[in-house]
């Protein structure tokens, strides 16, 4: 007996040691061994940039367009003096009441200032006595004639994302870090509009608003490209980045140059720092890319309307039919 005892445990140790799946595996080392099959394309694969592009248009399709939340609003704004305020009725600034010192000398300007407002129309004509005048603009030499600028209305960063999914295009939008000339706010928003872009957001402390300076550089385009005010820029950023928004940031020692960047014919925010300082830290670490724009003749920066210029020109050749 003891003997068939050792030969049934030889048995036991030779069946034990056959080829194949044993019992109780399940087949799991059949499975491990076969492939994943194909990769799956770029829009399918998770945390690709082409994955995120694509799920923010499926978002956007999907859902009714949001309501507009507005970005709040400026205070008003006085335009001092005989030039300033022919200048600012001729190039179209927004304006709401003219205010005529009473017994003005009634000089080619005075006149060209009345006519330009009656020929407007919804501008109110407002006679003032001098002391009046003096204590509206805090003792500024007026010379007789004050522009009342209104509020301007600011657009939220939301607005001009949405704009663009309900017109069926990719967002092209213009981002102001530190820029507080006016006139760079006005040169971009003129470029935005030359280029087919939906829009410039600016932050809402240390940087230039839509002032009659803005408006007049804006060579009227102000009144039909939304300007937004973000109280925080980076994380208006990051909202842009997570509705699937590529982030540029322009810098002169970006990564990339700028014609070497893929992803300017989709949905794309172009980020623009200051002429002296350029990028903030925070901003510059957000941006999914930072670029910079060759310039063979050596110059050591581009202003801020420039720079936007040139990176909305590359965006928009790269989006034509």
């Amino acid at each position: 007996m003891i003997p068939m005892a050792g030969n049934s445990q030889r048995r036991n140790r030779r069946t034990s040691s056959k080829k194949g799946a044993q019992v109780g595996s399940g087949g799991k080392r059949r499975r491990g061994l076969e492939g994943k099959g194909p990769t799956p394309p770029a829009e399918m694969r998770k945390g690709h940039v082409k994955n995120r592009l694509a799920n923010a248009k499926a978002r956007q399709a999907a859902r009714r367009p949001a309501a507009r939340r507005g970005g709040g609003k400026s205070s008003a704004e006085l335009v001092v003096g005989r030039n300033p305020v022919v200048e600012a009725l001729r190039e179209g600034v927004p304006a709401n009441t003219l205010y005529v010192q009473q017994f003005i000398d009634n000089d080619e300007r005075v006149r060209e200032a009345l006519r330009l407002a009656a020929d407007r129309g919804g501008i109110h004509l407002m006679e003032a006595p001098r002391p009046e005048l003096d204590r509206m603009t805090n003792g500024l030499n007026h010379q007789g004639l004050v522009l009342q600028i209104p509020p301007y209305e600011y657009a939220h960063p939301e607005d001009l994302s949405a704009a663009a999914y309900d017109e069926g295009e990719d967002p092209l939008i213009v981002a102001l870090d530190g820029v507080t000339d006016p006139r760079n706010l006005g040169a971009v928003v003129r470029s935005v509009a030359a280029f087919g872009g939906h829009g410039v957001v600016v932050p809402e402390r240390r940087a230039a608003g839509m002032t009659a300076g803005a408006w007049k550089t804006s060579a009227g385009t102000a009144a039909r490209t939304p300007v937004a005010r973000a109280t925080n820029l980076t994380r208006t950023l990051e909202a842009y980045q997570k509705e699937g928004l590529f982030v540029v940031g322009l810098a002169a020692d970006g990564e990339v140059e700028l014609q070497d960047v893929a992803a300017l014919d989709g949905p794309l925010v172009i980020v623009v720092g200051s002429e002296g300082k350029g990028l903030s830290r925070l901003v510059g670490e957000t941006c999914d890319l930072r670029v910079r724009i060759p310039m063979p003749g050596g110059a050591e920066s581009l202003n801020a309307g420039v720079a936007a210029s040139v990176a909305l020109y590359e965006a928009a050749r790269r989006r034509r039919p």
